[in-house]
C-alpha cells in the first residue's frame, strides 16, 4: 500500500539545511495497524505529512497503492488525499461554530454531497462511535475522548483507504486514550491501513507494527535493528 525508497527531505531555515529524512525504506502493506514512534527531530511527523501528501520530498520515490506520488499539482493531491486518506490529529481539528454532525459531513461536502444525504452519513458515522445523542452539541460542549471519535468519524466518512493519526491520544486520559485505540483497532479489522505517530510506548505496544526513527533514519522495527542489508531481504521475503 505505502512504499518508501531511499527518501530523503530537508528543511532551509535561514542560512541552515536541516536534513530531517536520510534515506527512509519502508514498506507498510495494507491492512496493517502501524505505529511510528521516535523522539522530537526524529522525523516521525514528516514521514507521516509527506505519507499524507500534505509535503514533499527531495529524493527518492514513494508509492502509493503502487503509483508514484511527487511533483502533483495541489488539485491532484487533494484528489488522492479525498480519496485514500482520512486523518486524525492530537489537536481534534474541529471547527469551532459547527456542531458535531457538521464536522463529521464536512469531507462530504467538498465531495459536492447534497446536504440531506451527508448529514444521514454523518449521523451514521456518529451512531458508530457511541455519539448520536451529541450529534447537535458544538465541540466546546464535549469532552476530549467525544471530540476525538467525531474526529476519527470525520475521518472515515469518505471510505479511505489509510488512517493517518497524528499523537491522536497525546492530549487525552489514560482511560480514554486506550478507548481510542480500541477504536482503532476496529477501524484495521475492516481491512483500513491505520498508522499512528505517538511517543507513549504503552499506545505503540497495543499496534501489531512498531517503526522507531531516530535523527531521520529507521532505527527498528518491532524490535529488531534496522539496516539495508536486512530491509533488503525482508522485502524478498
Amino acid at each position: 500500500m505505502i512504499r518508501f525508497e531511499n527518501l530523503h527531505k530537508s528543511y532551509i531555515t535561514g542560512s541552515n539545511k536541516l536534513h530531517v529524512l536520510k534515506g527512509i525504506d519502508l514498506h507498510i502493506k495494507e491492512g496493517e495497524l502501524v505505529s511510528i514512534m521516535g523522539s522530537s527531530g526524529s522525523g516521525k511527523s514528516t514521514l507521516l505529512n509527506i505519507t499524507g501528501i500534505l509535503d514533499n520530498y527531495d529524493e527518492g520515490r514513494y508509492y502509493l497503492d503502487n503509483m508514484l506520488i511527487g511533483n502533483m499539482s495541489e488539485k491532484k493531491a487533494a484528489m488522492l488525499r479525498n480519496k485514500y486518506i482520512g486523518f486524525v490529529f492530537q489537536s481534534f481539528n474541529l471547527i469551532s461554530f459547527k456542531n458535531a454532525l457538521e464536522n463529521v459531513a464536512l469531507p462530504l461536502y467538498y465531495q459536492k454531497v447534497n446536504r440531506k444525504k451527508r448529514n444521514l452519513i454523518a449521523m451514521e458515522y456518529l451512531d458508530k462511535m457511541g455519539l448520536k445523542e451529541w450529534a447537535h452539541h458544538m465541540p466546546n460542549e464535549l469532552s476530549g475522548g467525544q471530540k476525538q471519535r467525531v474526529a476519527i468519524a470525520r475521518s472515515l466518512i469518505t471510505n479511505p483507504k489509510i488512517i493517518l493519526a497524528d499523537e491522536p491520544t497525546g492530549a487525552l486520559d489514560t482511560t480514554t486514550s486506550y478507548e481510542v485505540m480500541e477504536i482503532f483497532k476496529e477501524i484495521n479489522q475492516t481491512g483500513i491501513t491505520v498508522i499512528i505517530v505517538t511517543h507513549e510506548d504503552d499506545i505503540a505496544h497495543k499496534t501489531k507494527k512498531i517503526i522507531r526513527l531516530r535523527d531521520g533514519i529507521i532505527e527498528s522495527i518491532n524490535g529488531e535493528p534496522i539496516n539495508s542489508e536486512v530491509f533488503e531481504t525482508s522485502l524478498v521475503q
